[in-house]
């Protein structure tokens, strides 16, 4: 295989996993443009939808399709519960209580995880049947195809979801404003509980394509996922759709070529070494939007 044609793979496999690290950011992004707060326990809604579709698909047998159906429910159910019990209360509490409990949350999935499965990797193949296309001398597999449909579709969706419905512009103004937005007779509870349950249902889709590209789980497969998104999301411009897109496909970048050219073992310090030098560059992150605050 030629340089080029190395460099091109690596590039589409960039593409994929920076594909799942936009998924993920988004919700990142989304819970804080709207509610203010960062969820550190998102990147543990990965690991609960990667044994959601573990227990449909293999402990009770479902259909692969009922499956994936049952496990976003499963993760925006989970994203309203954490909502409603551990942070509402917290509403108008300082950032550092909301951040702490955050962290505990995420702990405490963990644990139940590991309480309930166990800490042995448990395998699990591939639901992902879509053989591989070969063009020239680049193979691309069937997952990084149907990882990158997915994500694309999912992308133009929440976009469209945003920018177009009654709901996306309740959240946009809630984002801007919360007390104006209120006066506007818009309930900020339900809309901030909208945004956990998207950002989660979005999270169960990232872990089902993390899971087929992986094929191991484990009750911690979420959290380096969950960092790597977070880091997406502050690059590319918290509190930015596109610019969680954006981060989250830079970031797989980089982490692909990082580790085929230079070292496996520094591919992270490179990625969050990026991510310095692009904040000490810009703060508010590539397309992130600079605040005043009034005085």
């Amino acid at each position: 295989m030629s340089l080029f044609s190395g460099i091109l793979e690596q590039l589409i496999n960039g593409l994929r996993t920076g594909s799942i690290y936009a998924l993920i950011a988004l919700g990142y992004t989304m819970v804080y443009g709207i509610a203010k707060m960062i969820n550190f326990a998102h990147g543990d809604i990965i690991m609960v939808g990667a044994y959601s579709l573990y227990v449909t698909t293999v402990q009770l047998k479902l259909h692969p399709v009922i499956g994936i159906l049952l496990t976003i429910a499963v993760c925006a159910i989970l994203g309203i519960t954490i909502e409603k019990v551990a942070y509402k209360p917290l509403r108008k509490a300082p950032p550092l209580s909301v951040l702490i409990t955050a962290i505990g949350m995420s702990y405490l999935l963990q644990n139940l995880a590991l309480l309930i499965f166990k800490a042995t990797p448990i395998p699990f193949g591939s639901i992902i049947k879509v053989p591989s296309v070969k063009i020239g001398s680049i193979n691309i597999s069937g997952i990084t195809i149907v990882t990158l449909i997915v994500t694309t579709i999912s992308m133009v969706a929440l976009t469209f979801f945003i920018n177009k419905t009654k709901i996306g512009r309740a959240m946009r103004a809630v984002s801007e404003d919360r007390g104006a937005a209120e006066l506007m007779g818009i309930n900020v509870n339900r809309t901030i509980t909208q945004t956990f349950a998207i950002g989660s249902a979005l999270a169960a889709v990232a872990g089902i394509l993390f899971i087929s590209q992986y094929e191991t789980l484990l009750p911690t497969l979420g959290a380096l996922p969950g960092i790597k998104a977070f880091v997406a999301a502050v690059l590319g411009g918290i509190g930015s759709i596109p610019g969680a897109m954006l981060g989250g496909i830079i970031l797989g970048i980089i982490e692909s070529l990082s580790k085929a050219y230079i070292s496996t073992q520094l591919a992270d310090a490179i990625v969050f070494g990026v991510l310095v030098i692009v904040l000490l560059v810009k703060p508010s992150g590539l397309l992130g939007k600079k605040k005043t605050e009034k005085v």
